[in-house]
This record gives structure tokens, sequence and C-alpha cells, in this order.
């Protein structure tokens, strides 16, 4: 593909503001000219700040933004060719519509025909002619959005911006704006770069879906693509609803979750392998069990169900103890014994993004060992395995890290970070008060943002040899 197919090209681009881990870490972002391309995450994933950086509100701290091949990375936002419509529409509330639309080309003091025949063209285009003298302040929040929008295109750029733009509206207005945006990208032709939080907003809208979290990108794709192949547990989580669990790969084309073998169509995985597999609540099967000799090959209790107005959201627990949600036409009351079948291509696997948690750590004298910048003492003699000083990798399984409600319980105190259901456990991410990242499997129910302490007994820490590649890291 040549160079000139890409009209925005972000390049290793990472942004750290003071005091902060970084915004955005090493953010690489291709977009062709002509794609309706949505940056999706949750708060603080660093969305916004990609936006503003290619906008050039901010300046990346590394990395290169290049648009059209030409690198913008230090150039003020008035010298790029791209216009932005932001959350808040920022009108000037003093002028009328025409005027708001009409404010950029007076400033480059073009003819006033001129003026007059864009400013008609742009309010035509989003739907808001006859308005051109209306007091701004007496538009509804959709119409005020479209004059925003007018604004912004009437200067023809090459790439339009829009940093949540419908955030502002209610339910109905948002569901009739996506389709006029869609239509509106369909008739100027030029690139949309859109910002959301809303999954199905995304998913609507979009030629491709960017995925970030943490300022990192998760996964690129088509919506399709997406949802129906999630690259790992928080595309997958984060993406409409999901049944995520633990599984082992058995061979090509067999997969092993919930107790039982299921046949899927993924392969290359190897054999006995742990693995995560997402099942969508719509691509489970359920049935009324009938006899002994029935397909299913799940069985289980409804333990709710919900009226989502096009279908049913059930609750199933199996009879060997998982909790799996079901989107179904039919209504299968609590209560109810069913049976639950699941297709080979419904089946996604992915690799897991880790098998334990992994520490780096130091070798001290007297059976102890330093890491998460705290001193463990160990039953082990390290004497006898690693000298004084030594770096060794530093290994603890999820399920033996212990969570307290009161942080003065804890060697370590922290926050949860994500919380992630897999069937009939809990996997959290606990970020400690240093900024390091702990993974904990526990039936316990907690939410996200509780404050805990953390301990480990110190027989379920395993140390190991750093290989000499990671000693030179």
């Amino acid at each position: 593909m040549q160079k000139s197919d890409y009209i925005i090209e972000v390049k290793h681009v990472s942004k750290q503001f003071e005091d902060t881990k970084f915004a955005l870490d090493d953010v690489n972002l291709s977009i062709k000219k002509g794609e309706f391309v949505t940056i999706l995450g949750p708060s603080g994933c660093g969305k916004t700040t990609l936006l503003r950086c290619i906008a050039g509100f901010q300046v990346a701290s590394q990395g290169d933004i290049l648009l059209n091949g030409i690198d913008v990375t230090q150039m003020p936002p008035h010298q790029r060719d791209v216009n932005t419509v932001f959350q808040k529409y920022a009108l000037f509330p003093h002028l009328n519509v025409y005027d708001n639309v009409a404010f950029g080309l007076k400033l480059k003091k073009i003819d006033k025909k001129v003026i007059e025949k864009k400013v008609k063209h742009a309010l035509k285009t989003v739907g808001m002619t006859d308005y051109e003298y209306r007091d701004v302040s007496s538009l509804s929040g959709g119409q005020q959005q479209r004059v925003a929008i007018a604004r912004a295109i009437i200067n023809e750029p090459e790439v339009l911006l829009l940093d949540e733009p419908l955030a502002a509206l209610d339910l109905k207005m948002r569901k009739d704006m996506q389709m006029e945006l869609r239509e509106m990208h369909k008739k100027l032709g030029i690139t949309f770069i859109y910002v959301t939080h809303d999954q199905e907003e995304a998913l609507t809208l979009s030629d491709r879906v960017v995925v970030m979290r943490e300022g990192r990108i998760q996964q690129i794709g088509t919506p399709t693509d997406v949802y129906n192949e999630p690259q790992n547990c928080f595309v997958a989580d984060f993406i409409g609803e999901s049944n995520i669990l633990d599984a082992i790969m058995v061979k090509d084309g067999v997969v092993n979750f919930c107790e039982h073998d299921f046949e899927c169509v993924d392969k290359g995985f190897g054999n006995n392998q742990e693995v995560d597999v997402v099942v969508r609540p719509e691509d489970i099967y359920i049935g009324k069990v009938k006899t002994e000799d029935s397909p299913w090959a799940l069985h289980g209790e409804v333990k709710s169900c919900i009226f989502k107005g096009v279908h049913y959201e059930m609750t199933v627990l199996t009879d060997n103890g998982y909790e799996l949600m079901i989107q179904d036409y039919h209504a299968f009351e609590p209560g109810s014994q069913v049976g639950l079948l699941i297709k080979p291509e419904d089946i996604q696997v992915m690799k897991k993004e880790r098998l334990c948690n992994t520490f780096d750590g130091e070798i001290l004298e007297d059976n102890n060992v330093r890491f998460l910048d705290e001193i463990w003492s160990i039953p082990e003699r390290v004497a006898d395995r690693f000298e004084i000083g030594e770096k060794v990798e530093v290994e603890v399984d999820f399920n033996r890290v212990n969570l307290q409600d009161d942080e003065e319980d804890g060697t370590l105190c922290g926050e949860v970070h994500f919380i992630l259901y897999k069937g009939n456990h809990y996997h959290l991410t606990v970020r400690t008060d240093d900024g390091d990242d702990i993974y904990v499997d526990t039936n316990d129910v907690w939410d996200n943002g509780d404050r805990v302490g953390i301990r480990i007994a110190p027989s379920y820490i395993r140390l190991y040899k750093k290989s000499p590649e990671q000693n030179t890291l």
C-alpha cells in the first residue's frame, strides 16, 4: 500500500503528563482517506488525548504524527487540515446560527457571497436549512450539535475529529444523530475520527474500531471482527456482553471449559494449553430438558430472567457450578431445568495474557527476597540456589493472593482496578499504591475502586533464575 493511501499516521506516539503514567504508551495507528474510525475505550484510557494530539491541542512526548505524509507533530492546530467537534459544541452564544457557521471564513476574509453560499450548503448538509438567523441558545441539543458540525465542515477539512459529540444528548436523539452522522460521512467523503466510550455507538458508526485501555491500543478491526473475534479478555468484556471462561485447549478443534469438551474451529494453540474462551450470550442455545438422552452439552437451572425489549436475558447456573448469561427470544422462568448447547463456530479461543503473577526480584540475606518494593522472607534456603544480590523472577499464582478489607492487614495496599467475572470466580486487577498491578482470582465480591490490603503467604512465592537475555534487559 502506498504511503499516500494513509491520511493520518501515528507512529510510536507516547504522551506523559507531569507526575503521571503515560496517557499514551507507544501508540501506532494508520487511517486511510475517507475512513470512519472510532477510538473506543473507558474513561482515562487515552482516547481523547490521542485525538487532541492529532488535532494539535497537545504535543506528543515521543513519536511522530503525519498528515498526508507530512510531519505535523509540532505544528499548531490552525496549520493542520483538520477540524474538531467538541462534546460541549463550543458555539458562540452571542452569535446566531449563520454567524457561528461563518465565523472561520470571516476570519480568513473570504468574499461575503462565497461565505453565504458555503454556509447555506453546510447547513443543508446537516439538515439545518432555514435556521440561519436563529439564536443558538434557542436550539435543542441535537440542533446545536448540527451547527457545530456545520461550522467544522464549512472549512472543507480533510479530517473531521469528533470528541464524544453525542454525549450530552438523550438516548433517542443519540440514535437519530448516529444515523445522520453516518449519512454525513457518506456525503462529505472526508475522514472521520470519532471518540466515544459507547460500544454500541462505535459498532454502529465505524468502518474500523480502535479499542484502547490505559494508553495502549488493544485491538484494531472492523466492528464485526472486534465483536466476534476479540483478541483479549478486556476487549471481549468491554464490547457487548460476554461469557469469559478459563479453558484448556485439549488439541486442535477441541477445547474444555465448564468441565466439558467442546468442538471448536480454533487451531494452533498446542495440546493441553491454558486458554480463555469467549461465548456471546446470544450464541448459547437453551431448551427444556426432557430426557436423559437429550443432546445438551450442559445442564442447569435458570436463576433469573429479565425482559430486555427484544430478547430475554437469563442467568443459568450449571450443574457443575458455572454461571452463564444467555439471551433468547423465549423466556425460561427462574427454577426451570434447562439444557445448553454451543456450536463450534460460536466459541472464540484466546491466548491467556498471563498464567500467573510475575515480578522482578532481588535475593537478599537470610532467605529474604525483595519484590514489589517490599522484603519477603520465604521458607526455602535461597542461598542454596542463588547468590546474594542476584536478580530473579518471582511467581505467585492468582489464587494465592489474599485481599483484606482493612488496608492495615495487608503487606501492601492498593485499589481494585478491573473486575472480570469468569463463570465461577472473579479475576481482579489490583493496582498497588506504587503503581504495580497484581492479578487475583477470588470468590469474594469487590467493586471497582475498593481499597484493599494485599497479602501473599511466603510458601506460595516461587523464585526462578533469570535467563541471560532477561538479565541484559
